[in-house]
């Protein structure tokens, strides 16, 4: 059964839907200027109210390793997301100084060159996407065999994950702008997104 994230969390009636529908991951964009991004007391606070089975992730885009520690000595998230042009020099460098945090590096698939380039990262798990937040599909062919635990992202809805876990069961499903009704987190669209995911 594919894990669930739901990405993107700002506020905590956003926490307290996540806590309801228990989605695998809980993720909160942590860099700037993305108008979801949330700073690190904004952070901790929706942490310390998360229910402490959901892995937060915290997303970063191109950040110096000095912005992310603060995060992880805070005790702000579970997980290490990178979203930016970080190589495998970067990610090994993470891997090296937080050994005790998961590191997943996000990869915008627009043809078979950038799933090649997934495959070799040195990144706990890879998240497949159209690009950053865009709520757009990429073109589902290109995957084909890619050989590893990958998270699915990217336009995908209460209305489509059914089909993308069918097709090509994905380690996870991830998704922000799917679960939002003008730009805010829905509840419900959370709660019909993960059933949709689990009753496979």
């Amino acid at each position: 059964m594919s894990k669930v994230k739901i990405c993107g969390l700002r506020t905590l009636n956003d926490i307290e839907a996540v806590n309801q529908y228990q989605p695998d991951y809980a993720g909160m964009i942590l860099s700037e200027p993305f108008w979801r991004c949330v700073d690190i007391d904004t952070a901790c606070l929706l942490k310390k109210h998360l229910n402490p089975k959901i892995q937060m992730t915290g997303v970063f885009v191109n950040e110096d390793l000095e912005y992310i520690t603060p995060f992880i000595e805070k005790g702000c998230i579970d997980v290490i997301q990178l979203h930016g042009q970080e190589d495998n020099a970067y990610i090994l460098e993470v891997k090296k100084r937080y050994p005790e945090i998961p590191v997943i590096k996000a990869f915008k698939i627009k043809e078979e060159a950038d799933i090649q380039k997934a495959k070799e990262s040195k990144a706990d798990y890879v998240l497949l996407d159209s690009g950053t937040g865009t709520g757009k599909t990429f073109d589902w062919k290109l995957i084909k065999d890619i050989g590893r635990e990958y998270f699915l992202a990217g336009g995908l809805t209460p209305e489509n994950v059914e089909t993308a876990i069918r097709q090509f069961q994905p380690y996870a499903v991830d998704t922000s702008s799917g679960v939002e009704t003008e730009k805010k987190k829905d509840a419900d669209k959370i709660r019909e997104f993960i059933r949709k995911a689990r009753e496979l």
